[in-house]
This record gives C-alpha cells, structure tokens and sequence, in this order.
C-alpha cells in the first residue's frame, strides 16, 4: 500500500466501491476528494462518499497535524460538516470497512 494516506484511502475507497456496486446496485455511491480545506490553508485533505439516493454522506480527513489518523462524520448532503468528529488510527482502516459503512449507511 501507499505511504500517502490520501492515495491509499483513494484505493481502499475505489475497492469498496467496485464491491457495492457488484453486490448493491441501488446504492451507487460517489467519491470525491475535495481540496478546498488545503486551498484555503487548512492542511487536510477531505474525501467524501455520497448516496444520492438516500441523500446521505460520510466524510473522511486526513489533517496534516494528526498523522496516523482518520477523522470520519456520517451526515446527509444537506448538513454542514460540524465539530463532532469521530476519529480512529488510519492503520485500522481498510476497504471492508469502508464496504461496511456504505453497505450500513447508505443501504
């Protein structure tokens, strides 16, 4: 795997993808990566995955001042991303869970 967590999240998240839309058609979920945080001098990177069925979103950073780890939000494409982050070590992230998320969050 990649030593840069954002080209590594990128490919667990392109992995979880290919497994949901191979096992749930209906949920089709969108990726992006967003650089307006680092654009506008936060240094974070920001990937979000959309159901735009189900108007829901899970948003994921990695910030440059807390390597090691994932900050995560479940919240639907209408809210703000608030404060009330959770957070987990980036190493215990992986495509299945990524899988999971989306198979529970968006199904």
């Amino acid at each position: 795997m990649s030593e840069d967590p954002l080209k590594a999240l990128s490919e667990m998240a392109s992995e979880a993808h290919k497994q949901i839309q191979a096992s749930h058609e209906h949920i089709n979920p969108v990726l992006e990566v967003r650089r307006g945080m680092r654009d506008s001098g936060i240094p974070a990177d920001v990937m979000t995955i959309d159901c735009l069925r189900t108007r829901r979103r899970i948003t994921l950073i990695l910030h440059d001042q807390q390597p090691g780890v994932l900050l995560y939000q479940f919240i639907t494409m209408e809210e703000e991303v608030g404060n009330d982050f959770q957070s987990m070590a980036f190493s215990d992230m992986d495509s299945q869970k990524l899988f999971q998320w989306i198979e529970e969050y968006f199904g």
